[in-house]
């Protein structure tokens, strides 16, 4: 998938809010919109090397810049939280994903009750599958992890899928991981135990969870590989 230019690089200086971060381009500071609400404290350091893209001429936003993407250990890893779910459809529509292949896409954004899900799919039986993507960045160890930051919604998302599935329908979660380092993927039960336990969940019920790797490179994101998923609480997490 393409990313969209021209991009500029700059460097971090610091992040007041979620949706803020100061950077730095020929030394001067600018305001810039963080598309990506989740800590990245490990990524997001001072003097760190970012990949920024100018707003639209003629624009009313009070940034001038979006922060797309952050250097980190030698890699580009991208902090735009939508582009997994432009990576899958694309994905999808061009059947490069071998979990999908046997699938059809047949919308996005889908609701169903007081949830909306990313996509409706069909599979070779015209049976409806209903999929979640979920954006990943956080790696420690190789071992890709979610969600970076609390998420109520996530949880209910997973929930959700498990009635779904519950109720004959057939349904998925996969984990896009925006950088290309993870060796596999775990819930981060440390950060969020409610939605680690709701994917767990979902998954003895019979929601399918996948977690892909991506390449990322300042004019596009393509697949890199699939790796295994480990949603089992490690035994140093305590439960209530």
């Amino acid at each position: 998938m393409k990313i969209k230019g021209p991009l500029v690089h700059a460097k971090f200086i610091e992040r007041p809010n979620r949706f803020i971060t100061i950077i730095e381009i020929d030394g001067i500071q600018h305001r810039s919109h963080l598309p990506d609400p989740g800590r990245l404290k490990e990524l997001l350091i001072s003097g760190a090397d970012l990949v920024v893209r100018k707003a639209p001429g003629g624009s009313e936003r009070k940034t001038k810049y979006s922060t797309v993407m952050v250097k980190h250990k030698g890699q580009l890893i991208s902090l735009v939280s939508s582009l997994p779910n432009q990576f899958v459809k694309e994905a999808l529509e061009q059947k490069k994903l071998s979990m999908f292949k046997s699938y059809k896409l047949i919308r996005p954004e889908i609701s169903v009750g007081k949830h909306r899900f990313d996509f409706l799919l069909n599979d070779h039986q015209e049976n409806k599958f209903y999929l979640e993507v979920k954006s990943v960045t956080f790696v420690k160890n190789g071992i890709a992890q979610f969600p970076d930051a609390v998420t109520a919604r996530g949880a209910k998302h997973a929930l959700a899928l498990k009635e779904l599935v519950e109720s004959g329908e057939k349904a998925g979660i996969i984990f896009v991981c925006q950088r290309s380092d993870a060796i596999s993927f775990r819930p981060m039960w440390e950060r969020d135990p409610r939605l680690a336990q709701a994917v767990l969940s979902a998954s003895r019920a019979g929601v399918k969870i996948w977690c892909i790797t991506l390449n990322i490179s300042e004019s596009e994101m393509t697949f890199c590989k699939e790796i295994p998923v480990n949603l089992t609480r490690p035994d140093s997490i305590q439960t209530n």
